[in-house]
């Protein structure tokens, strides 16, 4: 198999002559009347829900590119969006499509000095921000051509920062239309940096295809049609949220609701009143909403998550979780457990079409089933596969092997009936004395025990090992038969369950977990927790 290049402009692809603007407009045409957008902000007195049409959605959109056009942007810029879930985040984007400048999404927990390194990296000719982010962008030192504020911080009353989004959309109405770009579908159309946990985070290059190929694929899959309608709650500055609801939704003529961020008490409320079909969810978020009142009808058909048919989930619930795998790099899901076919339970799903897909040991060699491997994905650059990293030609050639295939960097199991299981990620494995042991093997057997809600195995520095596994877990309430019983029992259950070096040294009981971007438990400050004395009474 020829190893997958970036194809060229002349080049015929699914998406040739096609690009976002193109996406949006044919839906404004055909669906100008359905809801496209709604809001549900949280921190008003009284609920402010909006809503805009796909017509009033792509009228905004014009008028925002106006307005940026007006101030210097033109094809091939670059615009930093530094915002949370709002209206005006996806206002900006495709505003920045339709001219065919690069919207660029950042984090909003970044510090100043972080969105410093995400400006000159981009070389972002301007930005358009929130209230409470205003001190980052200022202190960042970085000089802008312009700064665009949103009146309020995703709803909640503000105070004036910068140039008025509002004024600024308002303006933008009475000035004459910016031309959409040319309908080069391999032109870069966003960039998102990736989490650079290891080292400076790397600008994940999409094109125009890319975004068209995430939305066809995710809409397919999902057997999406015009009536459903999605909550989203995960930030829209990555993948999940903006490729697989925002997008998949917009090519199938739905509705997207959107909340700042996800709400266990508000989640129910915005789902029955919407008539949610389905959701994109996290493992944090299943197991808030079970301690949440539940209604007595709703529309939900199935959730999105990392591994299928937890059984936990649809005997409390009576839905069905979709496993699935993606990553910035690949754009939409590469694995997916089918809606209408059965799943293995707590895999990711199968490979989708449009990927080559193996699983590898060290030497590179094929691994037989039901043994853990190196996750390789290979698609067509710049279509199923992201374009580049910006800027950075040397990171772009060494992600990938001389056959093409791209290294996700995770450890995963394929099983016989074509289902793949997630492991864990390459950095989260441990070297104890000469074995390697994944956190996530330990922390799913420790899911096994009685009363465990979640856990977190991170490694222990350890004199003669290197390190040790050592867990912290949070419990259902408290355990009836007090911590040490039940630290002495998840212990037990490791020992029975998997190598002696696998088992954690020390467990501790804890109240939550320190969490970084979509509620992912941030095991770096765990481990940090081993560089100072141990607290006493942490058991």
């Amino acid at each position: 198999m020829v190893a997958p290049t970036a194809i060229t402009p002349t080049a015929t692809h699914p998406f040739t002559g096609r690009h976002v603007p193109w996406l949006l407009e044919q839906q404004v045409a055909t669906r100008g009347d359905h809801p496209f957008i709604v809001w549900e902000p949280f921190d008003t007195e009284v609920p402010v829900r909006r809503q805009w049409s796909y017509a009033e959605f792509g009228a905004d959109v014009h008028a925002f590119a106006a307005a940026l056009s007006a101030r210097g942007v033109t094809s091939g810029d670059r615009v930093l969006i530094h915002l949370g879930n709002c209206p005006e985040f996806l206002i900006a984007w495709f505003a920045c499509s339709h001219l065919g400048a690069v919207a660029v999404t950042t984090n909003t927990r970044s510090t100043a000095p972080e969105l410093g390194y995400f400006a000159s990296n981009s070389q972002a000719v301007g930005v358009v921000t929130q209230p409470s982010l205003w001190s980052a962008v200022t202190d960042c030192g970085v000089e802008f051509g312009f700064a665009i504020a949103t009146d309020t911080d995703q709803g909640a009353a503000a105070p004036r920062v910068g140039e008025s989004f509002d004024a600024v959309l308002a303006a933008g109405h009475s000035l004459p239309g910016a031309p959409v770009h040319a309908s080069d579908a391999l032109a870069p159309n966003s960039v998102q940096y990736t989490s650079g946990t290891t080292a400076r985070p790397k600008g994940v290059v999409w094109t125009h295809a890319n975004a068209l190929w995430g939305a066809k694929t995710g809409a397919t899959l999902l057997q999406l049609g015009p009536n459903d309608s999605t909550l989203v709650f995960l930030p829209l500055f990555h993948t999940n949220a903006l490729s697989y609801s925002l997008l998949s939704t917009l090519w199938s003529g739905g509705t997207v609701v959107i909340q700042p961020k996800f709400s266990a008490s508000r989640y129910w409320d915005a789902v029955v009143r919407n008539g949610c079909t389905w959701t994109s969810s996290i493992p944090f978020m299943l197991w808030a909403l079970i301690e949440q009142p539940r209604p007595e009808s709703h529309q939900l058909r199935f959730w999105g998550l990392g591994a299928s048919d937890i059984g936990v989930i649809r005997d409390v619930f009576g839905l069905r979780t979709l496993g699935w795998f993606g990553m910035t790099e690949t754009i939409t899901l590469t694995m997916f457990s089918e809606v209408d076919m059965p799943a293995r339970p707590g895999a990711m799903g199968t490979p989708v079409a449009g990927y080559d897909v193996k699983v590898v040991d060290d030497d590179g060699c094929a691994v037989p089933f039901g043994e853990s491997g190196w996750l390789k994905i290979r698609g067509v650059a710049g279509v199923s596969l992201f374009l580049e990293y910006l800027d950075n030609p040397e990171a772009t050639a060494a992600a990938f092997d001389d056959e093409g295939w791209f290294d996700t960097g995770d450890l995963v199991t394929p099983f016989a009936d074509g289902h793949i299981r997630f492991d864990n990620r390459g950095k989260d494995m441990m070297r104890v004395g000469a074995e390697n042991v994944s956190a996530a093997e330990v922390e799913r057997v420790i899911g096994t025990v009685p009363g465990v809600k979640e856990s977190a195995v991170v490694g222990k520095p350890d004199r003669m090992l290197d390190e040790v596994p050592v867990a912290f877990v949070i419990p259902f309430g408290e355990p009836p038969a007090g911590h040490e019983a039940f630290i002495q029992q998840i212990i037990d259950t490791c020992a029975q369950q998997l190598a002696s070096f696998k088992v954690p040294r020390e467990v501790f009981v804890v109240d939550e977990f320190p969490r970084v971007t979509l509620e992912k438990v941030d095991k770096k400050s765990l481990r940090a927790r081993f560089a100072a004395p141990q607290q006493e009474g942490s058991t």
